[in-house]
């Protein structure tokens, strides 16, 4: 099994393979989403694991699933214990992926693959999304 993890953030997405040393980042655009799901299918990547990064990470997610790839969400709260258990103490976008390679491997059985809501589903959380930002540019003009 090749596990993977992926640090995602507003700009960047770092992907670490479980086992190597090397991280790979690429732009948190379609085009770098759609460089890393080649990269998953080259590798054959069985599981990968991203952690809930405050919605940065839904395209990636969906764009996965699309392309019939496993891919989990890691709670951020489960994540950051895990790497404090394993003494990891540094918080980058490098480290954050590899720990995030090495919960795939340990926790195979125990991850549950992400699934894509409806389209329908999706449209709502779009539009509930816009909703709240005209609620927070309408009360900063008051």
């Amino acid at each position: 099994m090749t596990a993977v993890g992926i640090d995602v953030g507003k700009a960047s997405l770092d992907l670490a393979v479980e086992g190597r040393c090397e991280v790979a980042r690429y732009p948190n655009t379609a085009a770098g989403i759609a460089k890393v799901i080649r990269r998953l299918q080259v590798l054959k990547a069985t599981r990968a694991v991203v952690e809930a990064a405050g919605g940065y990470e839904e395209s990636l997610l969906e764009a996965c699933c699309d392309a019939g790839l496993w891919i989990a969400r890691a709670n951020p709260r489960q994540a950051r214990d895990f790497a404090r258990a394993t003494g990891e103490l540094a918080k980058t976008d490098a480290n954050d992926a590899r720990l995030l390679a090495l919960m795939a491997r340990l926790f195979e059985g125990r991850l549950r693959p992400y699934l894509v809501p409806p389209p329908r589903q999706r449209e709502m959380r779009d539009w509930l999304r816009r909703r709240a930002q005209v609620v927070v540019t309408l009360q900063a003009q008051k």
